[in-house]
This record gives C-alpha cells, sequence and structure tokens, in this order.
C-alpha cells in the first residue's frame, strides 16, 4: 500500500531554488503538564509530506508525550496543531471530542510495545480500526489485510495470537495495523526498543521501505545510525523543548549545541 497523500504541491522554496514539499504537519506552541510537571514547554515543528522527523532525546523529555498530542491520545494544555491545511486544531480553546477523533482519523500510532489485543487473531488486530472506527467494508478491510500481511511476511499468522508472535512479528502487526488505517501521517514510538537485537533489523527494513515509498512519519528513537539513514530532519529534545533540530548528518556529526554534544557523546560512549 502507497500513503494516501503523495507529495504533491510546493509552498515554498528550498536552498538551492529547487521547490519545497507541501507541510503537512505545522506544530506551533504545543503545551502539556501532569500537574506541576510542565512536559512540552513550547513545541514547534513541521514535517513536509513525504517527509521522515526523527525525534531523539533523553528519556523523559517529552517526545513520546509529542507523539501522543499528535493523536489527540493526550490533550494538549497549549498550542495548534495543524494537519494537510483540513484541520486546525487549537488547544487553548479546548478542542471537542470530535477535533481529537479527527486528528486519530489522519493520524496513526506504532507503539512501543505493540498494544494489540490479546483476545483477537493478527488479522482481527488489523481489521478493527478500519472495520468498527472508521465503518469501511469488512470485505474490502480483510483484503487489504491479507496483502499488507503478505508484504511482512505474516500471512500464515493471520490467525495466530498476539502470544504466539514473536517481538518483531508483533511489531510488524503492529505496523501493518496502522497502514491498514491509510492515515496521512504515521507516529512510531521507539519501534524497536522492545526487541531483542536479532529481531530489530526486520522492523528497520520495513520503516525505510515505507520513508521510501514516500510516507509521512515523526518516529521517536534511539537508533541514531537508523535515524540518520532515513530521516530527513532530526530534532534533538530536552527538558521539553527543541533544542536543536536540522539536517540528520549535520544534527548528529556536527551539532551546534552542547547540551546535544553533550547527549550524543554520552549515547555512543555509555561507558
Amino acid at each position: 500500500m502507497s500513503p494516501t497523500d503523495r507529495p504533491e504541491g510546493t509552498d515554498s522554496t528550498a536552498p538551492g531554488g529547487a521547490p519545497a514539499a507541501e507541510a503537512l504537519l505545522r506544530v506551533r506552541g504545543l503545551q502539556k503538564s501532569f500537574g506541576p510537571n510542565q512536559v512540552l514547554q513550547s513545541i514547534d515543528l513541521t514535517v513536509a509530506r513525504g517527509q521522515v522527523l526523527a525525534l531523539i532525546g533523553p528519556s523523559g523529555s517529552g517526545k513520546t508525550t509529542i507523539l501522543r498530542c499528535l493523536n489527540g491520545l493526550e490533550l494538549a494544555d497549549g498550542g495548534t496543531i495543524d494537519l494537510a491545511g483540513e484541520l486546525s486544531v487549537d488547544f487553548a480553546t479546548a478542542p471537542t471530542r470530535n477535533h481529537l477523533s479527527a486528528l486519530r482519523d489522519r493520524s496513526a500510532m506504532v507503539f512501543q510495545h505493540y498494544n494489540l489485543f490479546p483476545h483477537k487473531t493478527v488479522l482481527e488486530n488489523v481489521v478493527e480500526g478500519p472495520v468498527i472506527v472508521q465503518r469501511r467494508p469488512k470485505a474490502e478491510v480483510e483484503a487489504e489485510a491479507l496483502a499488507l500481511l503478505e508484504r511482512v511476511g505474516l500471512t500464515a499468522k493471520k490467525d495466530s495470537y498476539p502470544f504466539e508472535l514473536s517481538g518483531g512479528q508483533q511489531q510488524r502487526v503492529g505496523i501493518v495495523r496502522a497502514l491498514a488505517l491509510r492515515p496521512q501521517l504515521l507516529l512510531f514510538d521507539e519501534p524497536t526498543s522492545s526487541l531483542d537485537p536479532e529481531l530489530v533489523g526486520d522492523v528497520l527494513r520495513l520503516i525505510k521501505e515505507l520513508a521510501v515509498e514516500g510516507w509521512s512519519m515523526v518516529i521517536v528513537t534511539h537508533e541514531l545510525e537508523f535515524a540518520r539513514e532515513v530521516a530527513t530532519e532530526i530534532a534533538f529534545v530536552d527538558g521539553g523543548r527543541i533544542v536543536e533540530h536540522g539536517d540528520p548528518k549535520q544534527v548528529l556529526r556536527d551539532p551546534k549545541q552542547e547540551r546535544t554534544r553533550q547527549f550524543l557523546h554520552r549515547l555512543l560512549f555509555p561507558f
């Protein structure tokens, strides 16, 4: 399956005179607190159609909270999210349930710990959202689901339950489940952190394939080499703020901010 919205138009010009891809996602001034703890202080970010933003940073810096706000799983305290120029959510004015549902309709989350329904088979997990939430015809959804499962080599597992799958297989089902929703934006929250090292490669290769196909993505990851290869932009998040962002090679090889340099050094040389 290809993304439902390929890059088609342009709204700005990139360095050198080349047209820049049209923005799919614009976030301005996003804020979120849990009690007295302000997790997001003022987040600004933009993702163009067909591009991949990787969020890196220490644990507790707010990366997952950003994703959950983008998907409507968390209600931000302030700021705005604009998707494709079709949906604008202003969190300062208490968005309605319809606004949050619209965010979920346009994005799909792949979770760190898979979050599959344990009492449903692989196929049932994949078709649940499109059929129940999006109210699409079951026969159509099942045909698409089987094609997606074949793509990731899991057709034979369609009638299996999550406990019968390896971690890598469960995460591939999670990705298929997200794709089946036909989202405009894919969100990945540390998609390999719960996997054994030997299972990481299959999941990363699948995400790279999706990036090549033109899916728009925001990925929270500690896999720096993967981020360098797949991302079009990297943002370093610390203390609820985006401290530095830019081209992956520049940020990872020659960061401008001292805090970014400290983080990368500790990650690359932990001992």
